[in-house]
């Protein structure tokens, strides 16, 4: 399993920023994490679940028994269990501990800070980040992929790859302190190209064609 690496260690946060946009203590609760990551995990994932269940099921169709068919959907059960265990077992990993405590986030131009106290959290600078998905309650931040270039080579690196659980950060709207805290934080996502920029609304009075 590969182990999301852009959460490894705890980092001494920096000085408050006078800029930065500062939300209300939120902890990603555990199951709330495994349930959207597993949502994630399937609906990019599924043709993976399709290999096995095609593959073994092919032989009934010159030679048919329910063997083959008992043992394709045994085999396809099971690569779910261990790859929803798989996802489950990010929860209980150390290195993702941070995603996990109580803490304040800070953001700014520059970056992210998971603020636990005064002196520990977690930073990430924006180049870490991946995508943003923007829900009507919430912000999903997903982590890029760690680099595994010179660490696992041949079919390690793309095993690697294909069987990676996404590692994001889930801020609701709710832990903003303002409307005004909410804008800003959009605008710095528009800016950072992770959300679509703002179309200009038409001039009132034009002039009609």
């Amino acid at each position: 399993m590969q182990q999301p690496n852009n959460m490894r260690g705890r980092q001494v946060a920096q000085q408050p920023s006078p800029l930065a946009i500062r939300t209300k203590k939120y902890q990603l609760d555990k199951n709330t994490y495994t349930r959207m990551a597993l949502t994630q995990v399937w609906k990019r994932d599924w043709w993976q679940a399709v290999i096995p269940l095609v593959a073994l099921s092919l032989p009934a169709v010159f030679w048919f028994s329910w063997w083959w068919i008992a043992a394709a959907v045994l085999v396809t059960i099971l690569y779910v269990l261990l790859r929803s265990a798989q996802v489950t077992g990010v929860t209980q990993m150390e290195q993702s501990k941070a995603l996990f405590e109580r803490v304040n986030y800070e953001m700014d131009q520059r970056q992210v800070l998971l603020r636990l106290n005064q002196e520990q959290g977690m930073r990430l600078t924006w180049d870490m980040i991946e995508s943003v998905r923007k829900d009507n309650d919430a912000y999903v931040m997903y982590l890029k992929q760690p680099d595994l270039a010179g660490q696992v080579a041949g079919w390690r690196a793309w095993a690697a790859k294909i069987m990676y659980v996404p590692v994001f950060l889930h801020l609701p709207t709710r832990i903003f302190n303002s409307a005004n805290d909410l804008r800003l934080f959009e605008s710095i996502l528009r800016r950072k190209g992770f959300l679509p920029a703002e179309t200009a609304a038409p001039e009132a009075g034009g002039k009609a064609a």
